[in-house]
């Protein structure tokens, strides 16, 4: 279709994306100017300039001459394709090429283009809905009519027949507009306690931190007891940090889910149920919170003080002393994982957090993670190591196979089901890069695919034209003030709990962002990479 072919015109044939800052060269071809800078920049040490699609060769570094017309052209189309983009919809009948939806039709059970929708039939018994992967979820699953009304007593959406005949006879219902503004309601009640709670959390996190700060200072009185002490305030820093971003991630959620307009899709929401019992609040979640806090505002140095000598004691009585060789402590690997061998803890891991500091104690556990290199794209590079990922200017001409991806990332062969597992990633000289973790049903194929813009998997980035560090899922881009300070970052999979952390691994290390979900399927850690290299680390490299 009209829509397809463009955006393939619109694709630079270096970054395979829509043009940003489009230039041309005097050949005639076009590309994004930063991408075709870094190719000349290459071309530069060996001594002369040529096109990348018509190799035609030039003598002096060719001018960058703007495109104007075709930067109008692909912005307007970015951003017209950023709106659709965000449904995570696609048109069913542009095979060739993914092309974003603009709406669904209930009758047929498929989602249209603009172009697609403007031969789609007028008839009465066409319902047309926002996009949707799922349209038979607007139907009954017994009687296969439309859902139009929400039973209150089963919290169930139903059909008129369900109403009628059905088990929902003579049941307490509403229409979907009125039992979705209810909720609503309750959910923004919710909105307001969690914003309440995030203020609250950060402030502690402000006072934890200066408190640290102030006992990093006292470098005279430095002793075993002192340095425990920190520790201590670090961890709490961390456990708030985490919750931190576990409010950061409910209030997007709630947000965004007090913004949509279709009704339906507002009640069957999966994950809202556990959000609207909290309204009056989860004694658990908030006795936890309220003892985080607590210890944050107002630590008790003499008490804590005379716990730890205890522990201390106890610990030094019972021969239990590490030998100590200046590395790190890092989570541990357990159960779980295809293709793993697990590594028994040297040590007891704290619950629910890791915690990952500067030691002076050895410990093993760290995950042996190797790249598939069956899945990596035609533009990375796997050394014979398994754990190296180079990016390569121009397709290696690999065989096109379905597991393979179209994009320049690559995934690992392990597989992950349970259990706890970590790894380091030595990122010193990728220049934009996403590390992550994605589901075996990924796509392999089309902007959907690459690491992080889909629901399907999870990852920590940088782009090198902003400098921007972020963690990023579902295409929702989480900034990451600060960014990454050393070469080096770490990942930790807690499985059956439902978390992703990442740790930029500098002195002391630092908590980036942690995604929590309930896994549904296996995870795989994977790669994309756009210039440079980066490095799974070795465990003998800790």
């Amino acid at each position: 279709m009209a829509s397809s072919h463009l955006k393939e015109n619109l694709e630079c044939s270096v970054c395979l994306n829509i043009y940003t800052d489009p230039v041309t060269l005097k050949c005639g071809h076009n590309y994004c100017r930063e991408c075709i800078g870094r190719v000349l920049d290459t071309q530069e040490e060996d001594g002369g300039y040529s096109c990348p699609e018509c190799r035609e060769k030039f003598k002096k570094r060719p001018v960058l001459q703007k495109n104007i017309t075709l930067c109008k052209i692909s912005e307007a189309l970015q951003t017209d394709q950023g709106d659709r983009d965000k449904t995570g919809v696609f048109c069913t009948y542009c095979i060739h090429i993914p092309v974003p939806a603009v709406i669904s039709c209930l009758h047929c059970e498929a989602s249209l283009c603009d172009d697609h929708l403007r031969l789609h039939s007028k008839a009465p018994e066409h319902v047309l809905c926002d996009p949707t992967t799922s349209p038979e979820n607007r139907r009954c699953s017994v009687h296969k009519e439309l859902l139009k009304y929400y039973c209150t007593e089963d919290s169930s959406c139903i059909c008129m027949s369900c109403r009628m005949d059905g088990e929902h006879r003579g049941h307490q219902v509403e229409t979907l507009d009125e039992a979705s503004e209810k909720k609503k309601k309750k959910l923004r009640n919710v909105l307001q306690k969690l914003m309440t709670e995030r203020e609250e959390t950060e402030k502690k996190v402000q006072s934890l931190e200066e408190h640290r700060r102030k006992e990093q200072g006292k470098a005279d009185e430095e002793t075993e007891l002192t340095a425990l002490f920190r520790d201590v305030i670090l961890k709490t820093i961390q456990e708030l940090e985490i919750k931190k971003d576990e409010l950061y991630s409910k209030i997007y959620y709630i947000e965004e889910l007090c913004n949509m307009t279709d009704p339906l899709t507002v009640l069957q929401e999966s994950g809202t149920g556990d959000l609207c019992d909290t309204e009056d609040g989860d004694d658990e979640d908030r006795e936890r919170h309220d003892e985080l806090l607590h210890d944050g505002g107002d630590l008790d140095v003499a008490g804590t003080s005379h716990t730890l000598h205890t522990g201390l004691s106890d610990i030094m009585s019972g021969g239990n002393v590490e030998k100590c060789t200046g590395t790190h402590v890092y989570p541990h690997s357990t159960t779980g994982g295809e293709g793993h061998t697990n590594a028994e803890p040297s040590r007891p891991h704290p619950q629910p957090s890791p915690t990952i500091q500067h030691s002076h104690c050895q410990t093993s556990g760290v995950t042996d993670i190797l790249l598939d290199v069956r899945t990596a794209g035609n533009n990375v590079h796997i050394l014979d190591d398994r754990k190296t990922v180079y990016w390569i200017f121009g397709s290696q001409n690999l065989s096109e196979t379905p597991e393979r991806f179209q994009y320049n990332q690559v995934m690992s062969s392990q597989s992950f089901s349970s259990g706890r597992h970590y790894w380091e990633v030595d990122v010193e000289e990728a220049e934009e890069y996403i590390v992550g973790m994605c589901y075996p049903s990924i796509a392999w194929r089309g902007g959907q695919s690459k690491m992080g813009y889909n629901r399907k998997s999870w990852g920590l980035g940088v782009g090198i034209w902003l400098s921007q560090y972020y963690a990023i899922h579902d295409s929702n881009q989480i900034p990451l003030p600060g960014g990454v300070s050393s070469n080096r970052v770490g990942i930790d999979l807690d499985y059956d709990a439902g978390r992703i952390s990442f740790y930029d691994l500098c002195d002391p290390i630092r908590h980036l962002h942690t995604f929590t979900t309930t896994f549904t399927e296996p995870l795989h850690a994977g790669v994309w990479l756009y210039g440079g290299c980066l490095k799974i680390c070795e465990e003998n490299q800790m």
